[in-house]
């Protein structure tokens, strides 16, 4: 875990975290991204406000690691192909979203943005999986979701990003770099992901810190 101008970051493993800020009228809000393979820690928690969830995988949208932080309360934003998966859960509040939609949740601004492959088949863009740009103690929070380099990363402007580096499914390290250097360009952290799960080690971690220019790079341990 990192705390970073107020907002604590858990990376939970691979696309996952857990993240507490004051949302626009400065109440704490803990906010879950994608959770898959929680550590025990996280076990039985149920402590989400939101939950954001980028496509209908299994290592994105986990039913069993979805249980163990949601409650009756907790509001749920994921992609419209997440809508039948989600019935599982029993949620009152599951709200599917596409590419562009804007809207506040818990009193948290959200920007629902492209996440898709251009060279490869895992993510095509007609499916509309999401990336999440959301604010937090006033900083500009993205989480790109499975992608590779697409020119809807140049206009996000954030100020903390969640990029993936493994390859295979996702940009590559060195890709992932790229594109944090000439289009994300995060205006103080960013944050490897995609890793140490399904494919991808912290050497694709590594080689990213290593070759990223604009910001801080940060490599977290699982929580």
């Amino acid at each position: 875990m990192i705390s970073y101008n107020g907002v604590e970051i858990y990376w939970t493993g691979h696309d996952g975290y857990r993240i507490i800020g004051n949302n626009n009228k400065d109440r704490k809000k803990i906010i879950y991204i994608d959770p898959y393979q929680l550590t025990t820690e996280h076990h039985n928690v149920n402590d989400a406000d939101l939950v954001l969830i980028s496509h209908n995988h299994f290592d994105h949208m986990s039913i069993d690691d979805l249980k163990h932080v949601i409650n009756n309360q907790t509001k749920m934003v994921g992609a419209k192909e997440c809508t039948e998966q989600s019935r599982q859960l029993e949620l009152k509040d599951f709200i599917g979203v596409k590419p562009n939609d804007k809207l506040t949740i818990e009193d948290i601004h959200l920007e629902i943005v492209s996440a898709y492959n251009n060279n490869k088949k895992f993510h095509p863009k007609e499916d509309e999986k999401v990336g999440f740009v959301f604010t937090l103690n006033n900083q500009r929070i993205y989480h790109a979701g499975d992608t590779d380099i697409i020119p809807e990363m140049e206009s996000l402007e954030p100020d903390i990003a969640f990029v993936p580096v493994s390859g295979t499914y996702v940009m590559t390290a060195k890709e992932a770099a790229q594109a944090t250097n000439e289009l994300i360009r995060p205006k103080k952290l960013v944050i490897p992901m995609h890793y140490g799960a399904i494919v991808g080690n912290e050497k694709d971690a590594e080689t990213f810190r290593d070759l990223v220019r604009v910001c801080e790079t940060k490599i977290l341990k699982r929580d």
